[in-house]
């Protein structure tokens, strides 16, 4: 029995040290996304961290701001959810499919 349990704290502490792995590793990774038929682009990182947002100087109408920001907002959090998306599929390879609160 007491082997057992041995084996288990072994197991848990290798998914452990390979959550954190990955969690480091997310930081490297990225998703894009482009709305507005290429008006606005946003860069996520694995950590839902926006790295970069590029903007074409067509969209950039001082007559109408507000669809600008719209667009922003839109690809900000389609990217912050593909980055979170990105982060669950990670961590589900090293978990087993096994639901962890807090992952």
């Amino acid at each position: 029995m007491a082997r057992g349990l041995g084996d288990l704290m072994k197991q848990a502490q290798k998914m452990q040290k390979r959550m954190l792995e990955v969690q480091e590793e997310l930081k490297n990774r990225t998703v894009e996304v482009t709305v507005g038929g290429g008006m606005v682009t946003v860069v996520a990182n694995g950590h839902q961290e926006i790295v970069s947002i590029t903007i074409s100087p067509e969209v950039v109408d001082p007559e109408d701001v507000e669809m600008l920001e719209d667009l922003i907002l839109a690809a900000v959090n389609e990217a912050r959810r593909k980055a979170q998306e990105l982060m669950t599929q990670e961590m589900e390879k090293v978990t087993g499919g096994l639901r962890i609160p807090g992952l």
